[in-house]
């Protein structure tokens, strides 16, 4: 959350910040891939936002790189939920629901 209750026009995917990380390291991205043992395809996926990263990726990045896994899963958490409330289908439903419970 932003100042003021407003939230970030665009969520950040972990995938942003561990990209940044490997390049600032001068980490290549298939030895890191090797090295915590999945493929390339996934990695490259995860840093390029277009795969989530899950618990495990996040604790086998965490004893690669040091970067606490809470951190990553926890921005993975957040891109999640600002993704569904930018949804406008999802956005109406939750509207409906909560006029239900605002009723009861």
């Amino acid at each position: 959350m932003i100042a003021n209750n407003l939230e970030a026009s665009e969520p950040t995917h972990p995938g942003e910040v561990l990209k940044e990380e490997i390049e600032y390291r001068g980490i290549q991205q298939k030895k890191l891939a090797e090295q915590i043992g999945i493929s390339y395809k996934i990695l490259n996926d995860i840093l390029n936002c277009r795969r989530p990263i899950t618990a495990n990726t996040a604790l086998l990045i965490e004893a690669a790189l040091g970067i606490p896994a809470h951190i990553l899963t926890g921005l993975q958490m957040d891109y999640n939920m600002q993704t569904a409330k930018q949804d406008k289908s999802f956005r109406e439903r939750l509207v409906r629901i909560r006029k239900f419970a605002a009723a009861l």
